[in-house]
């Protein structure tokens, strides 16, 4: 039996608490949910975001056109503007400069075509017609024209007007742009086809060697506006070059500056075998890779470019698209909302299916440790049924009784105690298990001693079925009450003690301070004698008695005063502890000002700083306690006689306590418990009068109101008396 209650008690494994077969089903039918509807979102998340990245792609290719028709339209703007050049060589056949110049002033350059660094006539001539034109110009007085870079030539082409006149454009005058060879390209190319043509990547005087991308366009000059089908006459009637250098990056930002946001860029010059960058955007703070890219070529008066776009990056681009994110977090709630509507069905599932293992494991348990606490209590347990029979008993119950367990059982419990023959009060038993437990006293005969017991009742419900309805505790407690009764019987002869000691001890208080009354108030008369022969024998007798003697009869006369002193303080004291006490509510405040004026008035020349807290209230004798603040009061003027400032403060503190502080002489904290002594004194006669009886005193009227007095000082720093007295009640 008791091997099985053992193995029945042992916990057992975690397999309780796994999730029913159930519960696991419906928690991944719950995630099958969760997966698909997910599954269901990013599909028609992907596909919408392909359909707005393909419009996004669209759109950024539409923005590429339209740069690449701004750049084109800028370009033949320009080209316009070298017709109009043409045309005023066409109507005369060389202008002078001032023509040409005023030409250039009517276009307003600088106002419509910013980027362009000035609109200029190149001469085409051979060696021989450089010389005269040289002369003719010199003859002119329009000074000498040079030409260079030097050198003999098979043609020339140096620049001969270029307005506007700033200092750049007239040192640039006379530059051979035929002998550099990416100008010389570009003319050749004029000259011969008979249209406007663009240069490679050059850098233009102007710029002093500094290595700033620039273009120029040359548009070709006929004699006599001529415009002649064959290149021999073409080149026979060939007058020179009306062309237009510019900046790229002034001109790209130009022709683009209306356009709100623009993709970045470059322009490539691939013409050449060799290809040149004339443009490039510059590099951004973001690094990421751009979300599309496109090319586009463009082929302007002669030249080939390619324009290479990219995007902003997949992130900024995405991030644009609101109604994908709104989609998405939608249809990530739904999937959400779906799965936590599944897992909550599930888990209310699995925990009513845990909840009901719990409980059946819990009741077998709660049943298996009743059963093992009654088996082996130490003290002995019975199961009775309504008819007050025993259903069950332990071992204990058994050898408190006195019989085998199997004998108690379907007996009337009452039968086992002397009173089980008498009727009892059941409706009084009925009435105290209805409020919980009930106890009585009873007693049992075993064999042949007595034994007292008691018996503990609570009600106790009993599986369906059965008829269990109480459990009743005997507890053998015959030594107990055997030794309540030898500790009754100790404490009456030991108050009885104490009774007698405390009348013999106040028998004997008594006693002494009668004594010391009667001593005092004896003493007194023949101090009165000694005193007044000594007097009468100083004023009768002084012609008589020598100076010796005269100062022998002082001092008789000072120690006799000394001891009427000691006398009045003892029978002060004698008269603290035999009066009797009148508790009032007393004002300390205003009694320890007038203690202080009276002092003052007594000393008129000393200036003290006197510090009283408000409202400080106690409740006590208000003969005692005047007598207590008189002590303390006059020991801190006494005692702070030599500071150069005194200053005296009483309060109540946190604690409780009321203080009385100086600056005085203070004391050793070593002899802080010698102070309250009778005639014990810390300082000589000559430094500071005094019997030694006053704080005595003190502590005796403390103590008769219940309270408690300490002291702190430091040599030189003064002393605080703390001390309590019963405070009045809260209004």
């Amino acid at each position: 039996m008791l091997a099985a209650m053992r193995e029945a008690s042992t916990p057992t494994s975690d397999a309780d608490a796994a999730l029913p077969h159930t519960a696991r089903s419906g928690y991944v039918l719950a995630v099958l949910v969760l997966l698909a509807s997910l599954l269901v979102v990013v599909m028609s998340w992907r596909n919408a975001h392909q359909l707005e990245m393909r419009a996004a792609e669209a759109d950024f290719v539409a923005d590429t056109e339209e740069t690449t028709t701004l750049l084109s339209q800028r370009l033949a703007y320009y080209e316009l503007v070298t017709r109009g050049g043409v045309s005023l060589f066409a109507s005369v056949a060389r202008p002078s400069r001032r023509q040409f110049q005023d030409y250039v002033d009517g276009l307003t350059l600088s106002e419509r075509f910013p980027a362009v660094v000035g609109l200029g006539f190149a001469i085409y001539v051979s060696p021989g017609q450089l010389s005269d034109l040289q002369v003719l110009l010199r003859d002119s007085g329009e000074g000498l024209f040079a030409v260079r870079p030097h050198g003999l030539r098979e043609h020339y082409g140096a620049i001969f007007y270029l307005e506007p006149k700033i200092p750049e454009n007239l040192a640039a005058i006379g530059y051979d742009m035929y002998a550099e060879p990416v100008r010389h390209a570009a003319m050749a190319a004029a000259l011969d086809s008979g249209q406007a043509r663009l240069s490679g990547l050059v850098h233009l005087v102007q710029d002093y060697g500094a290595p700033i991308p620039a273009l120029v366009m040359f548009q070709p000059v006929y004699r006599a506006g001529d415009h002649p089908a064959r290149v021999a006459a073409r080149r026979e009637s060939m007058q020179g070059w009306i062309y237009i250098p510019f900046r790229m990056q002034r001109f790209v930002d130009i022709a683009l500056g209306s356009t709100p946001q623009r993709a970045r860029f470059r322009i490539v010059d691939v013409t050449d075998p060799v290809e040149r960058v004339l443009y490039a955007d510059p590099p951004g703070a973001d690094r990421r890779q751009p979300a599309f890219v496109h090319s586009t070529v463009l082929e302007p008066f002669g030249r080939r470019w390619r324009l290479d776009f990219e995007s902003e990056p997949r992130e900024v681009v995405e991030a644009r698209i609101a109604g994908l994110r709104t989609t998405l977090v939608v249809g990530l709630f739904a999937s959400l909302l779906l799965f936590g509507i599944a897992l909550t069905l599930v888990r209310t599932q699995a925990r009513a299916e845990q909840l009901a293992a719990r409980m059946s494991e819990s009741y077998r348990r709660s049943e298996l440790r009743f059963r093992n606490a009654m088996q082996y209590s130490a003290i002995g347990d019975a199961l009775l049924d309504r008819e007050g029979r025993i259903v069950e008993v332990n071992p204990t119950l058994a050898v408190i009784l006195g019989s085998a367990p199997e004998a108690l059982v379907g007996a009337p419990f009452e039968e086992c105690f002397v009173e089980g023959k008498e009727p009892i009060s059941h409706d009084r038993e009925r009435d105290a298990l209805a409020d919980g437990a009930y106890r009585t006293t009873r007693t049992l005969l075993r064999g042949d001693s007595v034994r007292q017991v008691q018996l503990t009742y609570a009600p106790v419900p009993g599986d369906i079925g059965q008829d269990i309805a109480r459990l009743v505790q005997v507890e053998d407690v015959t030594d107990r009450v055997r030794a309540q009764a030898q500790v009754l019987a100790l404490n009456r002869t030991l108050e009885a003690r104490v009774a007698l000691r405390t009348r013999e001890l106040t028998q004997a208080n008594q006693a002494l301070e009668t004594f010391a009354y009667s001593v005092s108030h004896d003493l007194r008369a023949p101090l009165r004698a000694i005193d007044g022969f000594s007097r009468l024998l100083a004023e009768r007798h002084a012609d008589t008695v020598d100076e010796t003697g005269r100062e022998y009869v002082a001092r008789v006369r000072n120690a006799a005063g000394r001891m009427g002193e000691l006398i009045e303080s003892l029978l002060k004291m004698s008269r603290v502890g035999r009066g009797g006490m009148n508790a009032a509510p007393l004002e300390i405040g205003r009694m320890a000002a007038e203690i202080l004026a009276e002092l003052q008035a007594a000393e008129p020349e000393r200036k003290v700083r006197i510090e009283i807290a408000p409202e400080l209230r106690a409740i006590g004798d208000p003969a005692l306690v005047r007598s207590l603040l008189q002590n303390l009061l006059g020991n801190a003027w006494k005692f702070s006689r030599d500071e150069a400032v005194a200053w005296i403060e009483l309060g109540h503190n946190d604690a409780g306590e009321f203080f009385v502080r100086d600056n005085g002489a203070g004391f050793a904290p070593e002899y802080a418990d010698k102070l309250f002594r009778p005639f014990q004194r810390l300082h000589s006669q000559d430094q500071f009068s005094g019997d030694g009886i006053g704080l005595a005193s003190v502590k005796r009227i403390v103590e008769r109101h219940g309270g408690t007095i300490r002291a702190e000082g430091m040599p030189g720093e003064g002393a605080t008396f703390y001390f309590t007295l019963p405070e009045p009640p809260q209004e």
